[in-house]
């Protein structure tokens, strides 16, 4: 009788830390959910699914469809309150918000780290710190926010916390953020080849890497970058790319 009592207690503890963080969570999203298993789901990453003994959802299926309703809604909120914009540069500028490095950011804006739940591995590695992690975990509460809220919902919550970072920069600044996409048209318009990116050399754990990206044209090693993501470190080795190319220009 008396572990029936002391187990009872010890659900009732648990499933008001669990009310307790979640109710955290929606106010940092600025939602309260009408059903909050949906949120709960947002935040389980596959590592602590799998080292659970009972049958748990992971939040990888949500990541999914939030992908696709944050696609949809940038899109949407691009063309409403930007109809001078080129298809390019609407392209340009919804590639920007919705990264995987800038989606990480906006997730922790909002620590969301903080509320994830993860394997014990995860933990170890400094799981919460992850850029991918973050990133997947962001598009998975936008989806638990669509499911619960429709649409409405889901807007508001990718207006206030992605889109807003669109006025953060200028266009012109958010269009050559985007420094491979200007080094190919580049050479497209000179009626030159594509570069060749590689990854030359990674330094680091695993959990704190960085790597060394080199860029070469017409199979010449022109520039290198480096970032803590592969995409950061190509970047930056286009950035100094162009920077080169500008002043053969110059020199000519």
């Amino acid at each position: 009788m008396a572990d029936e009592v002391d187990a009872r207690g010890e659900a009732g503890a648990e499933a008001g830390e669990e009310h307790e963080r979640l109710g955290l969570l929606e106010s940092r999203i600025g939602y309260r959910f009408q059903d909050r298993e949906l949120l709960h789901r947002a935040t389980i990453h596959r590592s602590f699914a799998n080292e659970n003994e009972e049958d748990i959802a992971d939040n990888e299926v949500l990541e999914f469809l939030g992908d696709a309703v944050l696609g949809l809604v940038v899109s949407e909120l691009l063309y409403r309150r930007h109809p001078e914009f080129s298809e390019g540069e609407m392209s340009k500028l919804k590639a920007f918000l919705v990264s995987s490095e800038a989606l990480a950011r906006r997730a922790e804006e909002i620590d969301l780290g903080a509320y994830l739940m993860l394997g014990k591995g995860e933990e170890k590695t400094a799981g919460r710190l992850k850029d991918s992690l973050l990133a997947n975990a962001f598009e998975a509460v936008i989806a638990a926010t669509y499911l619960d809220g429709g649409l409405q919902a889901a807007t508001e919550f990718v207006d206030g916390t992605v889109y807003q970072h669109l006025t953060d920069s200028s266009h012109d600044n958010v269009g050559f953020s985007d420094f491979k996409s200007l080094l190919q048209e580049q050479l497209q318009s000179e009626g030159r080849p594509l570069p060749a990116y590689t990854v030359v050399e990674e330094i680091g754990p695993d959990h704190a890497k960085t790597f060394c990206v080199e860029v070469k044209l017409e199979g010449e090693s022109f520039a290198v970058g480096d970032g803590k993501t592969k995409k950061a470190a190509e970047q930056m080795a286009a950035e100094r790319a162009l920077e080169s190319l500008r002043r053969l220009r110059s020199a000519c």
